[in-house]
């Protein structure tokens, strides 16, 4: 299949509707029946902003996380319908993959 990986870079603080924003995001993928979702926490990244966010011993709020799904072309136009209807500020990249499973039935 050919499709696009999509990558979305937030903060384990960021929180839309009550829920932090990437849960909520692989929550929607599921929601919308795509292929999967995985969230990834990360130790330490810039932002837009060009400050170093990071996860410390204390304090997790500031932690970069990201989330990343390979979609079908329709898949991702109805994601992104989705994360406009709702309002959703979110940086991301999208590249455009082939993708498919190996193996087994």
């Amino acid at each position: 299949m050919t499709g696009y990986m999509l990558t979305f870079f937030t903060q384990q603080d960021r929180r839309h509707r009550g829920a932090p924003l990437a849960d909520w995001l692989v929550k929607l993928a599921g929601e919308l029946g795509l292929g999967g979702a995985t969230l990834m926490p990360a130790g330490e990244g810039m932002g837009h902003d060009h400050r170093v966010h990071s996860a410390r011993f204390f304090e997790l709020a500031d932690q970069p996380v990201s989330v990343v799904m390979a979609v079908t072309a329709q898949e991702c136009d109805r994601l992104f319908e989705r994360l406009q209807a709702e309002g959703v500020q979110v940086f991301y990249v999208k590249s455009a993959v082939e993708f498919g499973k190996l193996g087994g039935a």
